[in-house]
């Protein structure tokens, strides 16, 4: 048996109104909108329903606070079609029907309001509403709805009645919100969400008007002080000075705007927030995903005329459109971008250091940003700052390291051995290097791993080795307690007497033996899985050109050679800046304690 939904409709007014909306004070955004559709309406601009009450008269919205009404009421009057009483039965006493939708329930787009929803938002301010309205040709009509779901029509009395057609609406406060009808807080709010409005908009007689529209670009206007005007509106909105002013269109969504490039690094992982503008009415201050996410370097003030806004109308509703709009505004910004780097490099280079991360995302997926990138932007390398262009005209091949502690154990030594290297351990560095490779056929690039040094380092001649062989064979026991392997070669810079060599491969293979030694049968077994079939270990290179290094292998006294060979184990690990484990800080503080007790003895003595 088919059954209706019981609808109790004072928790449907109370969701709505209380619920729907962050703030009490979009009531008067609310109220805006439907007399700027009211006027919409009466201008014909929907011919299907409104050819009977087209006018040409100049839209007007006059607003009367609780100040001068006396009674703490607010009024809001407007010229635009009004209803009839079928009209007002069907329309404000039916929730979510609007009068802004075709024969079909489309959304008509040359209205703000399409949910039929808005006058709700007045009861967060009023237990009560009045509507008083005429059509053409019709006799005014008073509606009176209440919080409580209840409403009553009736024809207006004589006092009530309207000479012309249009609506006013009046609104009487409840307890508490009598600071939000006054005469400073109507002007504010109106100012707020209407003062670019294309209709004369008063309080209290007082004409609102907030001059011309951070997009508009009036013929007359020299661009310096149209650069100025932005500037101020941009520090008194957004709160600080642009680095510089973009406009941008799109045209599909009837979008015009202006975008504020901040002049200190913003957090890419903080949403940017936009001024986003409906049919020239505040629709929010803080849109989300109006721009690309690579763009949170700038903030943005626009008017659409196409995109549709949330019921709330606090935000813009994700849908083919908005992501199309999306794209043109990047697209715009990226342009920006490879004009100023062929009109003004330096700027170009100074935004850079700034916005360097929201420029390299890009550079991701987009050659031109790739080719600003390689061309402007500096990166560290071991011969110092160069950009990647710079590098592989200077050095042909492009080596890098992935990890910055890797570039730092590496740097001087490859340096000294003639081998330029980028540090690319910093957020997209290597992955521009490689997709620079791949876009370019003709760029040679290639990763220097720790693993790798080794082979860029001089051998020892094999008298040498036969010489060293027992000492080695005793201090590779003492490195092998420790988890290390021994290497001795002969590189620069001599004054170094051990380097320690970890890449990252490695590394995840010791923390995985040992956090399997620390773990219960289960656990041991998992991570157990993950292991290789050899046993990759970190390696101590000890340097044949050092005097010291040289010493500590000739020492006789194996006890005091195991000592020093710890002491430079210690001090490699320190230099390189990786961690000490327990096994390494026991190895630190027993050469430390045997040398110093060595010396106090050969001084007693």
């Amino acid at each position: 048996m088919s059954q209706t939904f019981r609808v109790d409709l004072r928790g449907i007014v109370d969701l709505l109104s209380h619920h729907l909306y962050t703030s009490p004070q979009v009531y008067t955004r609310e109220l805006l909108q439907n007399a700027v559709d009211a006027i919409t309406a009466a201008r014909g601009a929907d011919t299907g329903t409104t050819a009977a009450g087209a006018t040409d008269a100049p839209g007007r919205i006059a607003l009367t606070s609780g100040d001068a009404t006396g009674d703490g009421s607010l009024t809001v009057e407007d010229n635009g079609i009004g209803l009839t009483e079928a009209q007002v039965h069907e329309l404000l006493a039916t929730i979510g029907r609007s009068s802004k939708r075709d024969e079909l329930g489309f959304q008509r787009h040359e209205f703000l309001g399409q949910f039929g929803i808005g006058l709700l938002s007045c009861f967060m301010v009023s237990d009560s509403i009045e509507v008083t309205t005429r059509r053409a040709g019709e006799p005014t009509v008073l509606w009176h709805g209440r919080s409580d779901g209840s409403y009553t029509v009736r024809p207006a009395p004589a006092d009530a009645q309207r000479a012309e057609p249009g609506t006013t609406v009046t609104l009487r406060p409840r307890p508490g919100c009598e600071h939000l009808l006054t005469r400073d807080a109507v002007t504010e709010l109106v100012t707020h969400y209407g003062a670019h409005l294309p209709h004369t908009v008063t309080v209290d007689g007082e004409g609102v008007t907030g001059g011309p529209a951070p997009w508009d670009r009036p013929a007359d206007e020299d661009p310096g002080r149209r650069r100025a005007r932005l500037e101020a509106y941009c520090e008194r909105v957004f709160g600080f000075v642009p680095f510089d002013v973009v406009d941008l269109e799109a045209a599909e969504s009837g979008l015009r705007g202006v975008a504020f490039v901040l002049p200190m690094p913003a957090n890419p992982a903080v949403p940017a927030r936009h001024r986003v503008y409906l049919k020239q009415m505040l629709l929010s201050e803080g849109a989300e995903r109006l721009l690309p996410e690579w763009a949170f370097f700038v903030r943005c003030v626009a008017d659409t005329s196409e995109l549709r806004p949330t019921a709330s109308r606090e935000a813009l509703y994700e849908d083919s459109l908005l992501e199309s709009t999306r794209d043109a505004l990047g697209a715009g910004l990226r342009a920006w971008l490879v004009r100023l780097s062929r009109s003004d490099p330096a700027r170009l280079r100074e935004f850079l250091r700034v916005h360097h991360l929201g420029v390299k995302a890009l550079a991701l997926h987009d050659d031109e940003m790739l080719r600003l990138v390689t061309d402007f932007w500096p990166m560290e390398t071991n011969v110092g700052p160069l950009t990647l262009a710079e590098f592989r005209e200077r050095y042909g091949v492009v080596r890098f390291t992935p990890l910055v502690d890797e570039f730092r154990q590496l740097a001087p030594v490859a340096a000294a051995q003639g081998l330029a290297v980028v540090n690319a351990g910093y957020v997209y560095d290597a992955q521009l290097i490689d997709r620079m490779a791949t876009v370019d056929g003709t760029v040679e690039a290639e990763p220097l791993r720790a693993a790798d040094l080794t082979t860029h380092l001089e051998r020892l001649s094999a008298a040498e080795e036969q010489a060293l062989a027992p000492a080695l064979a005793a201090c590779d026991r003492v490195l092998s307690r420790l988890g290390c392997d021994l290497l001795v070669r002969s590189f620069e810079p001599s004054g170094l007497p051990a380097l320690y060599l970890l890449d990252d491969d490695t590394a995840f293979q010791v923390d995985l033996r040992e956090a399997r030694e620390a773990a219960d049968d289960v656990w041991a077994s998992i991570l157990g899985s993950f292991e290789t079939a050899e046993e990759p270990r970190p390696r101590l290179v000890l340097n044949h050109r050092n005097a010291l290094a040289r010493q500590v292998l000739a020492l006789a006294d194996a006890e005091l050679r195991a000592t020093c060979l710890e002491g430079l184990y210690v001090q490699a690990l320190l230099l390189g800046h990786h961690p000490l484990r327990p096994a390494d800080t026991a190895a630190l503080n027993q050469s430390f304690l045997g040398l110093i007790g060595r010396a106090v003895a050969g001084g007693a003595r």
